[in-house]
């Protein structure tokens, strides 16, 4: 690990900062990178972007350690791993979280850590967290390529999401019956979602763009009882057919957002129709009953069912409220669709941090995607890599002026020069905040902050509240900050404890390390490595999977290496 002089590079980085501020608005990106690269020369750790008074001043982490009486984020980060139940007792009353019966503890860790218990004795429905916002805020905005708008209050989403509830009560669906979710992330997608949830059903999230024998798999594991869908939305200028693949899954029931000339199955039912005002009860349970079934990509073998509960949500709004500083008056979109993790992740993340949603039903890689974001005033992006690659080979976005003031990336390994143009499209006025993360945890457990120097491809922090350890791959010890492959250490609230169709301790426990005190250690599968530190800041970069490496010659490769280089030549 390289240790880096922190005057030094903090130097450099201010003088980075200056040159921006002068300059920054009028260069190209090509003039941009060569000021960058000429300050940074040789440098393991390149500063893009540094937090100002204002961003620190103004910062949910800050303001929250600064109640606690601590006085700086690594200290604030130990207190989060060594005192977990203040830790998430104080994320949960930071949220609001809405109980109709308090927890008896916060953590009951009698059945050890793999099993621990969260807020025993709670009675709750994570739907009421998210409407707490007053109720003529604007809780979502949805636009497509056509450049169509639509608006909901918050007041306006709740009534929505009851109709979805009374509807399904109409067809007879009762608790604990589940309902397939095969749509774009869209405004209806967003009230069927929470409407499952209000009362008491199980969604079961498909990516619509699965072929209609992976949906018939998916509504089979399921048991599946009924399926939300729509018969068509426009997708890079194309038609996307969803409804004919519904019926050649030969699903069950379907509910479908369409207009009246649609031709639907005998038995489906039009969105329209289906909304009912009839008045219902809202399903309050404990805290660890499904909410949703999620799976993992099942590329090699029969994909993970991955649950759920009223738990997970939680998770996503304390990631969403300290690591992207989500605030009320934010505006906020994910590149991402209802069947992968960031769809109900950016929901919760949302709603229950009070802001604004705003989703964009056609492709990102499109000068509406641009408009969009400019029009709506998005002041929190997240996305993924390869698309701004596209954005950075096509130059789309770079007429548009966003009002970006935090960035984030998942889903795939970033690359350091293009993430560098994608804070030189917001002006170099937001960081990046990489967050890697899974189904399973229901968020992240590596990622950034905006209290913290951002670099782009880089990491700065495991999440708040989870605790990691990192085992080199030289010598096998363990070590709280160190390359090599990471594991977390249980128990923490979004951490999956079951796994509707596989062993979860084979899965995640058998023949992992202990730590000293017998604490058992949780696979997650990574490989990172530490380019340096400043300060208390140590950078890491992903080095991709730990079950993904090949041995050529005695050296591993891994396949983020093998797709760095494979995505670099022209033909690719």
């Amino acid at each position: 690990m390289t240790h880096q002089p922190s005057e030094k590079i903090l130097a450099k980085a201010q003088q980075w900062r200056t040159l921006i501020a002068e300059q920054g608005d009028t260069w190209t990106f090509e003039e941009a990178q060569s000021h960058y690269q000429s300050i940074y020369a040789d440098e393991p750790v390149p500063i893009a972007w540094l937090p100002d008074e204002t961003n620190v001043a103004q910062a949910n982490i800050v303001q929250t350690h600064q109640s606690l009486g601590i006085t700086s984020y690594a200290d604030f980060y130990q207190w989060s791993i060594t005192q977990k139940s203040q830790f998430w007792e104080t994320a949960i009353q930071r949220l609001g979280i809405a109980f109709r019966e308090p927890y008896s503890q916060m953590l009951d860790e009698t059945s050890g850590p793999e099993e621990a218990r969260w807020l025993p004795g709670a009675q709750l429905n994570i739907v009421e967290s998210c409407f707490q916002a007053p109720t003529d805020r604007l809780a979502l905005v949805v636009s497509d390529e056509q450049q169509r708008e639509q608006r909901w209050t918050y007041g306006q989403l709740v009534t929505l999401t009851q109709q979805v509830a009374a509807g399904l009560e109409a067809l007879e669906l009762v608790p604990g019956d589940r309902i397939v979710l095969y749509m774009p992330l869209s405004g209806e997608a967003v009230a069927a979602y929470l409407g499952i949830i209000r009362a008491g059903m199980v969604a079961v999230l498909v990516a619509d763009s699965f072929s209609a024998i992976e949906l018939e798999r998916r509504i089979t594991m399921s048991e599946a009882k009924l399926i939300i869908t729509v018969d068509a939305y426009q997708y890079n200028n194309k038609p996307l057919e969803v409804y004919q693949r519904v019926k050649q899954a030969n699903a069950p029931r379907s509910v479908v957002v369409a207009d009246a000339s649609s031709n639907l199955r005998a038995g489906d039912v039009r969105w329209s129709d289906f909304l009912k005002d009839t008045p219902t009860s809202i399903s309050i349970t404990e805290p660890y009953e499904l909410i949703s079934i999620l799976f993992s990509s099942g590329t090699t073998k029969e994909p993970k069912a991955i649950p759920w509960t009223h738990l997970t949500p939680i998770k996503c709004a304390t990631d969403g409220y300290f690591h992207h500083d989500i605030h009320p008056t934010d505006v906020v979109t994910w590149t991402t669709g209802m069947g992968w993790m960031m769809g109900p992740w950016v929901i919760f993340a949302t709603l229950m941090n009070q802001a604004t949603l705003a989703l964009f039903t056609g492709s990102a890689a499109s000068a509406s995607f641009g408009q969009f974001m400019q029009d709506v005033g998005i002041t929190v992006l997240g996305t993924i890599p390869s698309l701004v690659r596209v954005w950075r080979n096509t130059a789309l976005m770079e007429r548009y002026r966003w009002p970006v003031r935090v960035l984030s990336s998942t889903g795939e390994p970033s690359h350091a020069e293009d993430y560098l143009y994608l804070m030189w499209l917001t002006g170099f006025r937001a960081p990046i905040i990489e967050y890697c993360g899974g189904t399973e945890i229901g968020g992240g457990y590596l990622t950034g902050s905006v209290v913290q120097p951002a670099s782009p491809a880089t990491f700065t922090t495991p999440t708040l509240g989870t605790e990691l350890r990192f085992r080199d791959e030289e010598s096998g010890t363990l070590a709280s900050s160190q390359a090599g492959e990471v594991f977390i250490v249980p128990p923490a609230i979004g951490l999956s404890q079951k796994l509707l169709n596989r062993d979860h301790h084979q899965e995640y426990y058998a023949g992992m390390p202990t730590l000293d005190d017998g604490r058992p250690l949780r696979k997650h599968g990574d490989n990172y490595l530490i380019l340096g530190e400043v300060g208390d800041t140590a950078f890491y970069r992903s080095r991709g999977r730990s079950d993904d490496t090949m041995n050529l010659g005695g050296i591993k490769v891994s396949a983020v290496e093998i797709e760095k280089v494979v995505s670099q030549h022209p033909a690719v």
